[in-house]
Formats: C-alpha cells, structure tokens, sequence
C-alpha cells in the first residue's frame, strides 16, 4: 500500500516536470502595439475625372409662373415709355436699357412668349449686374422649383442643362431655363398715359375734347407679387402637363474635363478656398490652402495648391472657430 503511495507520488512529479518544460520553451504572446498619437490611418491620392456640378431640385407644374430679368451691366436703368402689353411677345421685346459707364447702351429684351409682369427697380435707378430688374411672365406652362440659399450658391452660375422628370408622367426631358434664381422684390405696372385731347373741328376757339381710347391690347397688369429664390423652365411644346404636378429636376450649372479632385471628406470648405492636410513620410499631417472648383456632392475640384501626387488625410482638417467677436447672438 505505501508502496503504490511513493509510485503515484513520483509520477505526479513527472508530469508536472513535463509541463513545467513545456511552458518554459515556448515564447511569451506579445500584446498588439498602437500607433502613435497623431497618426494617419486612412489616406487617398487626388485623382483626375471628368466633373459636372449638378443639383436636385423638386419643383412643380405652373401656369403662367413669374421670373426675373437682370442687368447685364453695371450702369443706370432706363425704362422705355410704353404701356405694357397683354399679348406674349411674339419675338424677344425691347423694354428698357442699361447705359454703362461708358456710355454704352444694353437693351434688355423680354424673351418671346413672355408678358411684362412688373418694373423691379426705378426709372433711372443705378444698377450692378446681376441684379434683377424687370419680372416678366411667361405664358402658359411651366415649372417651378424652390430654392434654398444652400443650393443657390451651387447653381449661381449659368445654368447649362436642366433634365425634368414628371412623377408618374413624361420624362426626362431637356427644360430651358427662364431668367435668374434671385428672390424678386413685388413688381409695379406704370401708369398708363393720360388720354390725348385735340381741338374739334368746330367754330374757332371753341375749348378740345377729350378723344376716347381705341381699344388695343394695351393695359398691362396689376404687377407682381414678391417671390423667393426659385428656377423657373419651359418644358418642349410636345410634352403633356397637368397644373400642379410634381417634378423632379436635374440641374447642370457648369461641366470641366479631366480635371484634380479629391472626396469632400478630405477637404474642409465648399466653394472658393478650402484645405487640406497632406501626409508626410512620417504620417503626420502638415495643413495647406488649395482653391476649390466645382463638385458633384462626391468628390470636390482643386484647381490649385496641389501638385497632384500628394497624400491626402481622411477626414480633412477643421476650419478654425469664429473669434468671439464674429459669433452671432446665440454663439
């Protein structure tokens, strides 16, 4: 019995110097080391693509729907002396005329189709380009979409190509733009003239009549009402609209070829002036300007501060604070 005690007893021994080697002989499981502080994981290279600035907007069918008219030019505004029309201008219609500072005269037509809705600014009133100063109404359909100061400053440009989609009707199809984006002030209609009077052909000295008017399709309109920023089109004659339906539009405001971009994650601001931070060899960033170009909601034009080999961090840099000074009321 003491016997088998002392034999168990020497194989627990052995067992455990067993394992006890077998321990001993193997390496230690090193624990996953962590990047250094301030370090760039995830990084990308500016590319080169074909770039169109495009924006969605909802608008709807409408008849008769107002827009406005800019000056082409800074100068002083010039009304033409005419009672406003009724009838939609069979060709593009002479109603006033922006003189330069040179001197030199711009005319500014109502497009054909299209009434004078209402004077936007006064007679002899100092204008800048770009400002509207004349709303005009066009006759018949069309379709408008409302815009946010968000998407104005991204479809400010001329806009070169609209594509309509009616929801559960025709489509797509090429829409022509009408006028600005502007919000328009309401609009005033002038007076007409007083009537003409002119002596009968009675005795002499005998006091002038008054002539009554002709008819014609004089008389103009009561104006136009205020209205925000919108884009106004014309869809083909050919396409079918019911007022008030829902349309989805697609605008192109400006296309560029084979241009640099980079993803909007890696740059910080939207239009004009930006940043970016470049990664250097020992993957610490290094912040620098670039100026921004057009973008597609995916990836952003750099017209210039890169070479175009550069690394670039993902996500961009932060744009400093406002100091307390330029902070608004609620911070």
């Amino acid at each position: 019995m003491e016997s088998r005690r002392v034999a168990g007893w020497g194989a627990a021994v052995v067992v455990a110097g067993v394992l006890s080697g077998c321990g001993s002989s193997e390496e230690p499981v090193a624990t996953p080391g962590l990047a250094a502080r301030g370090t760039v994981l995830t990084t990308v290279k500016p590319t080169r693509q074909d770039l169109s600035n495009q924006v969605g907007l909802s608008g709807t069918v409408t008849i008769n729907p107002v827009f406005g008219i800019v000056a082409p030019t800074d100068g002083e505004l010039r009304f033409l002396d005419k009672t406003p029309s009724k009838v939609p201008a069979v060709r593009p219609k002479w109603v006033a005329t922006v003189w330069d500072e040179d001197g030199a005269p711009r005319r500014i037509n109502l497009p054909r189709g299209s009434i004078l809705a209402g004077r936007l600014m006064d007679d002899r009133a100092d204008v800048t380009a770009g400002m509207p100063i004349i709303s005009a109404r066009h006759s018949g359909y069309g379709i408008v979409a409302e815009i946010d100061s968000a998407q104005a400053y991204r479809i400010s440009g001329a806009v070169t190509d609209v594509r309509a989609q009616i929801k559960n009707g025709p489509g797509p199809f090429s829409c022509t733009a009408l006028g600005t984006i502007a919000a328009l002030p309401a609009g005033s209609i002038p007076e007409p003239p007083p009537p003409t009077t002119q002596p009968t052909t009675g005795p002499s000295g005998a006091p002038p009549v008054s002539l009554p008017e002709q008819p014609d399709d004089t008389g103009g309109s009561e104006g136009s009402e205020a209205t925000g920023m919108r884009l106004v089109c014309v869809p083909p004659g050919g396409v079918k609209l019911i007022n008030g339906a829902q349309v989805t539009l697609q605008v192109v405001t400006e296309k560029a070829a084979k241009v640099m971009v980079l993803p909007v994650e890696a740059v910080a601001g939207v239009q004009g002036r930006g940043k970016v931070d470049i990664v250097g060899a020992d993957q610490q960033r290094k912040t620098v300007d670039v100026v921004l170009g057009l973008t597609d909601g995916k990836v952003v034009q750099i017209k210039s501060g890169l070479k175009g080999n550069e690394t670039i961090a993902v996500p961009g840099p932060d744009l400093p604070a406002a100091p307390d000074g330029a902070k608004g009321p609620n911070g």
